[in-house]
C-alpha cells in the first residue's frame, strides 16, 4: 500500500518510448509503446518486484490511456495487463483501435 509520503510521478519518455512510473524519485515500472499511424501499441508492461502488489501497474496504464486519450490517439492492446485493465475499465473501451 502506497502512503502519503511516498511521491508517485508520472512520465511519457518518448526517447525510450515508454510511460514511466517514479516512486520518490525512483523508476518503479514502465509500459513500453510503439507508435502507429494514429495510434501507440503497448505491448509490455514491467514493475521493478519491490513495487508490485501496490496497484501501481493499474496507475500506470491509466495515466497512459488518459495520456493517449489526451493526445487523440488510440491504443492496441497487446500487453496482457492492459487488455485485462481495459476489460475492467470499460470507460476505456472506446480507446481501443478496431
Amino acid at each position: 500500500m502506497t502512503s502519503d509520503s511516498q511521491k508517485i510521478t508520472f512520465r511519457d519518455n518518448e526517447a525510450a518510448q515508454q510511460y514511466e512510473i517514479h516512486m520518490n524519485g525512483e523508476l518503479a515500472g514502465h509500459a513500453e509503446y510503439r507508435p502507429l499511424e494514429k495510434a501507440r501499441e503497448l505491448p509490455h508492461t514491467e514493475l521493478k518486484d519491490q513495487f508490485e502488489g501496490q496497484g501501481l501497474g493499474s496507475r500506470l496504464v491509466q495515466f497512459a490511456l488518459d495520456d493517449l486519450r489526451a493526445r487523440g490517439l488510440k491504443v492496441v492492446p497487446t500487453c496482457p495487463f492492459v487488455a485485462d485493465y481495459i476489460g475492467k475499465h470499460p470507460e476505456y473501451q472506446d480507446l481501443v483501435q478496431g
